[in-house]
């Protein structure tokens, strides 16, 4: 079983930066992508950015520009560097990790999230 554990949340005023960080743990033999999500009150769920193992990229239209997600291999680590934070992007963000645990076991974990909230 993996575990993943999402930090980095807070408070900012508007026009803010923070960095997310998405720590994972357990059996892990390799991991394919890596992505951030988030989930405002009364919205649903949705990508924001992801990173696959080659480095490729893809983020949401509303954060292009803004915010840059990146990973660690090694460490099986995952970031989201987010700038010029406005007010819409208050939400719980979520990290989701997706691998092999063996060469027989695949996983597809999330954490349980973090608040990110933007002051106007």
């Amino acid at each position: 079983q993996v575990q993943v554990v999402e930090s980095g949340g807070g408070l900012v005023q508007a026009g803010g930066s923070l960095r997310l960080s998405c720590a994972t743990s357990g059996r892990i033999l390799s991991t394919s992508a890596m992505g951030w999500y988030r989930q405002a009150p009364g919205k649903q769920r949705e990508l924001v950015a992801i990173v696959r193992r080659d480095g490729n990229t893809d983020y949401a239209d509303s954060v292009k520009g803004r915010f840059t997600i990146s990973r660690d291999n090694a460490k099986n680590a995952g970031y989201l560097q987010m700038d010029s934070l406005q007010p819409e992007d208050t939400a719980v963000y979520y990290c989701n990790a997706q691998g092999r645990s063996t060469y027989y076991t695949s996983f597809d974990s999330w954490g349980r999230g973090t608040q990110v909230t933007v002051s106007s």
